[in-house]
């Protein structure tokens, strides 16, 4: 992999990560149940992540 494929993976994963953790916070603290809460986060996630990676790769 070239390190413009790395750079572009960690961002993706680390883009993902924060919209998930936002999301399950978020669905917390509207009175979900802490485990719905993280299928939530975690949903939300790998969609993030799936989405921007299909971005990327059509980019190039």
């Amino acid at each position: 992999m070239s390190t413009l494929q790395v750079i572009t993976l960690l961002l993706a994963l680390s883009m993902a990560l924060h919209i998930g953790c936002a999301v399950a916070f978020t669905a917390w603290r509207a009175g979900t149940h802490p485990g719905t809460a993280c299928l939530i986060g975690a949903s939300a996630s790998s969609t993030a992540c799936a989405l921007y990676l299909t971005a990327v790769s059509t980019y190039h």
